[in-house]
Order: structure tokens, then sequence, then C-alpha cells
């Protein structure tokens, strides 16, 4: 770590040495000609973000609201989760989204994967001059977190990123520290016809926890009674100190594309095909040193248990992308997967045999459709598994349709069949009952959404889902945790609403989520309500040297029953016994932006100062208690 954090500190030096020996013609004239160049100031729009789906954005050093919400270690907006108590740990579901376009399992060790990059969160960049982001933030002990980016443009037709997030956080309770850490480098080129381009990235995640099983009985009551002593948190007894899991991931992306012809000033037609390669490799450990622990039932071995699965994919698509002003883009693409899922040991029982492996190839076709069509921007995205060890479909469709500049309606379907995770059809344990080998059907879904983005109104979305097969972790009848699938349709109604008020130097965001599982409630549990409140002042001080946001955050969910976390399975599972919830978090924060650093200031959990904390995030797992949290963003232009 300390080698990789010396390199992406050295590399904007030598970027800075670079621009500078570039734009000097040498001689008595070189200290005025780079003293020009200083002047010259390319604009922030020449700082071009941009994602997988090929969205195009810029580097943004303004300080907002929305900002706040993001500065965290996903940084990403966390209304929809539950934060556990230490940075890096895993989150809590206080919302669904089940749109997602599968064909294929995914690995398991889903709780585990919130901290997790895949492909949609890379991106890349195409920079007028050397950048650098830098992302500091306190942890509640021992500890910080972090994520430096540097990318530059060697040239208008190549440019290259090279980045580090990592964190390490001891925590405030026992055995929960963290250490994580995600390296990433990516790569765009096109060659000098502009005919050829190509973009790819290496990503390599190494991201420990230790697992401590929550609080035992007796700390729980202690917790629970807000007993002084107890305070410490140090001095709470937890069901075992002796795990911990770790989730290790390569993966190396690569998209290319010819441009076989292109509009010109005769015709709008625009051919060209390309091909996606993408190889991941998973790994997910569980080691139990010294003693097994017996709430996990009887196990092979009672000392140094370690728990070891894997996957290899590799994932082939070749496609053929044409495009015509009247008719719109379309693509067809075809792709074959091979995959290598299991462990090197089989579990051979009484009446049957556990399988070490799923190994196989899958092969599937579809397309896409893009279109404006009076006044609608139409786009459509389909694939089928043809033929191969899995089956599987997805299709979606969507719409979008802007009444003014100030008011957007979206609109759309999506249908997805897929097998249930690989953790569903075969697991290997130490623990004996952490063994099973299922023959599952597709999980189907389908549902329909529609959104309105309205600047004088509110922005409203609305989602109405219904699932057959669901899949999901719950106990049996020896309170222990085993996969099933749901005999019944599930149906989950999604409403969300969000508004801000500005009154000068005064405002007002707000964030109302209604939930409502209609069939199935027993197996997908979520709170009916849940809302976030900000107020806060805003202005510029020291004669616009300072801009700065202070005021209070309110968030608030209903009780509900909270789903448990198996650390065993890095997995949460349905409970029934126990509603949590129903308690408010206020946040105090004063954010700071001077030139392009922000600086954010927050007292967490304020509210727990004046009636202490006895929250849960999971059964047995509790909420953070009151924390002063520190950071800063701070973007190089060099």
């Amino acid at each position: 770590m300390k080698k990789i954090l010396f390199v992406l500190l050295i590399i904007p030096i030598l970027g800075i040495s670079q621009t500078r020996l570039s734009g000097s013609p040498g001689g008595e004239n070189a200290e005025d000609a780079n003293e020009e160049e200083d002047t010259i100031k390319p604009p922030i729009s020449a700082y071009k973000i941009i994602s997988v789906a090929n969205d195009t954005t810029f580097v943004d050093t303004t300080l907002t609201i929305e900002k706040d919400y993001k500065f965290n270690y996903r940084r990403k907006d966390d209304f929809e989760l539950l934060p556990f108590s230490n940075t890096g740990q895993t989150y809590n579901r206080l919302g669904m989204d089940f749109d997602a376009q599968k064909l294929y399992p995914e690995f398991g060790a889903q709780a585990r994967h919130y901290n997790f990059l895949d492909v949609e969160d890379i991106n890349y960049y195409h920079v007028a001059t050397p950048f650098t982001e830098a992302y500091f933030k306190t942890v509640p002990e021992q500890g910080q977190q972090l994520d430096v980016l540097f990318t530059m443009n060697t040239s208008e037709r190549l440019n290259f990123s090279v980045a580090y997030k990592g964190v390490r956080a001891l925590g405030r309770y026992q055995n929960i520290l963290t250490s994580t850490g995600i390296f990433r480098f990516g790569l765009t080129y096109k060659t000098l016809d502009r005919k050829y381009h190509l973009r790819t990235h290496f990503v390599s995640h190494d991201l420990l926890n230790q697992e401590n099983g929550g609080f035992s009985d007796l700390a729980r009551q202690q917790y629970i009674d807000k007993e002084e002593e107890f305070e410490d948190r140090s001095l709470l007894e937890m069901k075992f100190e002796n795990a911990e899991s770790t989730l290790y991931g390569k993966r190396f992306y690569l998209d290319h594309y010819y441009q076989v012809a292109a509009p010109d000033s005769l015709s709008s037609n625009a051919l060209k095909v390309g091909h996606i390669f993408n190889h991941d490799y998973k790994k997910f450990d569980f080691i139990q040193t010294n003693a097994a622990n017996d709430i996990f039932g009887p196990s092979f071995q009672r000392a140094n248990l370690r728990d070891r699965v894997r996957l290899t994919e590799f994932y082939n698509e070749g496609y053929v992308e044409w495009s015509n002003k009247t008719l719109g883009e379309v693509k067809a693409k075809a792709a074959v997967k091979n995959f290598e899922y299991g462990y090197k040991t089989f579990y051979i029982r009484e009446n049957d045999t556990i399988n070490n492996k799923l190994t196989g190839v899958n092969y599937s076709i579809g397309g896409e459709y893009r279109k404006s069509i009076g006044g609608f921007d139409v786009q459509a995205d389909a694939m089928l598994n043809l033929a191969g060890d899995f089956t599987g479909s997805y299709f979606a469709a969507e719409a979008g349709y802007s009444l003014d500049k100030e008011n957007r309606l979206q609109f759309g379907f999506n249908q997805n069949s897929h097998m249930p995770n690989y953790n569903f059809l075969l697991y290997q344990s130490n623990y004996i009952n952490y063994n099973w080998q299922n023959d599952f059907d597709n999980v189907n879904t389908q549902s329909i959404y529609g959104e309105l983005r309205s600047k004088k109104l509110l922005n409203i979305e609305g989602r109405l889902t219904q699932i057959q097969n669901y899949t999901y972790f719950t106990e049996n009848e020896d309170t222990l945790v085993k996969p099933f699938q749901a005999g019944d349709q599930v149906r989950y109604l999604k409403l969300k609403a969000s508004k801000k008020f500005d009154f000068g130097v005064f405002a007002i965001d707000n964030t109302l989520m209604y939930q409502n599982v209609l069939d199935g409630a027993s197996v997908l549990s979520l709170p009916e309500f849940v809302t976030r409140n900000t107020i806060y002042y805003k202005d510029e001080w020291f004669d616009k040297a300072l801009y700065l946001q202070t005021g209070f955050t309110f968030k608030y969910f209903t009780k509900y029953n909270m789903n448990a976390y198996d650390p065993v399975l890095a997995e949460f599972y349905v409970q029934n016994s126990a509603e949590l919830g129903n308690y408010p978090v206020v946040d105090f924060f004063f954010n700071g932006k001077v030139d392009q650093t922000r600086i954010f200031f927050k007292l967490e959990h304020l509210n727990s100062l004046i009636d202490k904390n006895n929250n849960f995030v999971a059964p047995d797992y509790p909420y953070t208690d009151f924390l002063v949290r520190f950071g800063v963003v701070w973007n190089f232009f060099l």
C-alpha cells in the first residue's frame, strides 16, 4: 500500500515537469513562455469524465448539498442504505432495486460488494492538462480513508488514469477492523484517422473485514439499557473475536471498435464493428482461528477454519452498430461466457454428494436501439441465452420526453430472467449446515416505472415490481441460515419524491420514500417510510474567497423486520422475530469551498448526545454513536 501511495503522489509531480517542459521553447525566452502559458487556463468543460455507457460530464468543483450526501467511502448517496458502525463495513438496505439487466448468476458474498467497483463504476477521462483529485476523510477510530485519482492526456488521442482507494479503520467495538484497498488503471486511445477507438481498465480489490458476530446476549441487553460503564464500546462482549472475511477481485476489461463508415456531407450513415472482453476473478475467504462457534452449528474442524470459494469468468462480445438520422441507432450483438465457480473438495453425505464446481459456457445474442421519435427519446436493450448451462434473458425499454427546459418525463419497462447467485446453487463450508447444492428455478422479474424531473415542481419516481421464484436466505427450523426460493409471487411498490426549496441564503432539501410489499412481506421486508430533510445556510464570505454551507440533516425510517447479517456467507438473511428501526438521526455539518478545495466537517448522530444510542443496523449490530468527522476533496489542475 505504501508503494502504491508513493507512485500516486509522484505521478502529479512528473506531470507538472512534463507540462512545463513541453511548453518551453528553451533559451532566454523560456520563462516568458511559461508565464504566458500559465495565464491561459482551459475551461472546466475541457476536463471530461466519460462513463462506460458513453455519458459525458465534466469535472465539477462546486459545493452543493448533493456533494455532502456523497461524501462517504462509496462516493455515492446512501439514502437507501444503513451503514454499519465502522467505515468499510457493509450496509443494510432501506430500499431495493430490481431493474438490473442480468443473464447470469453473480458471485455471492453480496454484503461485501457495496465497496466493490463494477464495470459501470469505472470512468474514463479526457483532460486538457494533468488532473488530480484527492479525497480524504477520518474514520471512527484509528485510521483514515482516501481515494486519489490522477489522469492526463499524453496527446489528444491517448489518456491514462491511475487511482487508489483505501481505508483502514479499527472501529469502536471489538474485532471490527477494516482494511481495504482498490487499485485501478484506465486507458483510452484512438488512431490518427479516428477510425479505431479503444478503452480498457484493470481493477484489483482486497477488501478485508474482521467479523465479530454482533453482540452476545448479555452485551445486547447492556447496550439496550444504555448502561453508563459501557459507553466505552470496546468493553461490550461480542459473539466471537477470532474471525475475518476477505473479498478479493481482479478484472481486466477491454472495449474497442473500428469505424467502418462515418457520416459526412453526402450521407448520415455510420457503421462500426466492435468487441468487448471482460475477465473477472473473485475469491472469498472466511477464516476463523482458535475455535469454531456453536451459533453456526457443528463443524468439521474445531480450530483454524478456512472457507474459500473462487469464480473465474471470461466474457467475449462482438457487435455491429449502424446508425442513420432517419432510422436511429441499431446494434446487433452476440456473446459467449465461460465460467468456473467452486471449491477444491467434494462433500459426500449418506444420500448424496455435493459437487466441488459449477463450470460451463453460455452463448447469447441480443440487440439495442436508440432513436428520437416525435420528441420522445426511445431506447431498448434485449439479450437472450441461446444455448449453454444457464437459461436467461432480459428486455429493457425506456422513453423520455422533455416538456420544456425544466420538466422531463421518463418511463419504461424491464423484464429479466436469470439463475440465482452461485452461492444459492452451491456452497461448501467447514460448518456442516452450510453445505448445499440446489436445483433452483430462474428468478423472473418484471417492473414498470415512471419518473418526473421538474425544477419548479418536484422530482418524483414510482416503480412497481413483481418477482416469481424470489430467492433469499433465512433461518430454518434449527435457526441455521439456509437458501430458499419463494413459492408465491412477490410484489413491491416504491414511490420516491424529492424537492429543494431555496430562500436566498437559506435552503431546505427534502427526500421522502414510501414502500409497500403488496405480496411476499414474509420474505421481503422494508421500512414503509424513509425520509431525509436538510435545512441549511449558504453564502459567500471573505469577499467571495470562501463559499460555505452549514446546517442540519434529519434522517428517519419506520420500524420493520430488519434483515440480519451472516458473517460466514457475508449475506443478509430474512428474519421475522425482531422489529427494529423507528429512530431519528440528526447530523450537523459545516462545509466550505476555497478555490478547488471542498472541506467537510460533520457532527454525526448529534442527537445521541441527548438520549444516548441504543439503535441497531441489523439484529445484534449497533448503529454508530456520536462522531466528529472531517475531510476534504482537493482538485489539482496542472
